[in-house]
């Protein structure tokens, strides 16, 4: 089975052609073991990268570094810090109340005999 899961540091380093919207797939590359791959891409999630990148409109970087104003965004040469994209994660987690696990909850079903021995 293949994973469909992206790494922080292949998502940070994703680039514009990365992204094949008719075919609906991001191509990974170098990912782990230095392999690329190729991922779905669902419809809600090219539209969020969609409307970043129209903020941005970075030439060629997905997530360029944010550091200064729009227009030092738009000439970045490197993507995003991977320090500060986990510390806004984090923000973001505690922010929306997401725990990493869910306590177990205890369910009991009753179900109703399905055959009878009526003769």
């Amino acid at each position: 089975m293949r994973d469909n899961r992206l790494r922080l540091g292949e998502a940070l380093a994703l680039e514009i052609g990365d992204i094949d919207a008719e075919r609906k797939r991001v191509h990974i590359r170098r990912g782990k073991g230095h392999k690329d791959r190729l991922v779905p891409l669902p419809d809600l999630t090219y539209q969020a990268l969609r409307t970043l990148w129209q903020r941005h409109r970075h030439p060629r970087l997905l997530f360029p570094n944010p550091t200064g104003s729009m227009e030092r965004v738009r000439n970045a040469t490197t993507h995003m810090n991977r320090g500060s994209t986990q510390a806004a994660m984090k923000a973001v987690v505690q922010t929306c109340g997401i725990k990493k696990k869910c306590p177990s909850t205890l369910c009991a079903t009753v179900l109703p005999p399905t055959c009878s021995n009526r003769a």
